[in-house]
């Protein structure tokens, strides 16, 4: 749940396009007609958010990859959908340290990873809900 209310946050504070995360990050200072006016974040920020993020999500993917893998899934799939959000964390987070660094072209990037990792999550959680409400009889 709390996956979705930060989707939610993020689509309230950068507008969920790749403007509005350079935005967000980089500031508006010089867009004359901005709606809102936006300052680039400071170290002190930027190193915030990522150390952050990138620990309490990696502790989060980690122990809902523990659940997957007690689930009755196919190995290949119980592989990716354990090694798929951790990439994509350091891709997500660490893409936008490079793009407040000044790489714009990593907002897409960090678009992307940003996705992959969205329906990872929701796509173990989904399964492991499943397989909580339908288990599988086994024959012993």
């Amino acid at each position: 749940m709390a996956i979705f209310l930060g989707l939610l946050f993020v689509n309230e504070t950068s507008t969920a396009n790749p403007k509005g995360i350079e935005e967000q990050y980089l500031g508006n200072e010089s867009d004359e007609v901005a709606t809102e006016m936006k300052f680039k974040k400071t170290d002190k920020q930027m190193l915030n958010i990522v150390h952050s993020h990138i620990l309490s999500m990696s502790l989060i993917f980690f122990l809902l990859g523990l659940i997957l893998s007690t689930t009755q899934l196919h190995y290949k799939w119980k592989i990716f959908l354990m090694v798929e959000p951790f990439l994509s964390v350091i891709l997500t987070f660490g893409g936008l340290y490079l793009l407040w660094k000044g790489m714009t072209w990593m907002k897409y990037v960090v678009m992307i990873s940003g996705t992959f990792m969205t329906l990872s999550y929701t796509a173990s959680a989904l399964i492991i809900i499943k397989q909580l409400i339908f288990p599988k009889k086994t024959n012993s």
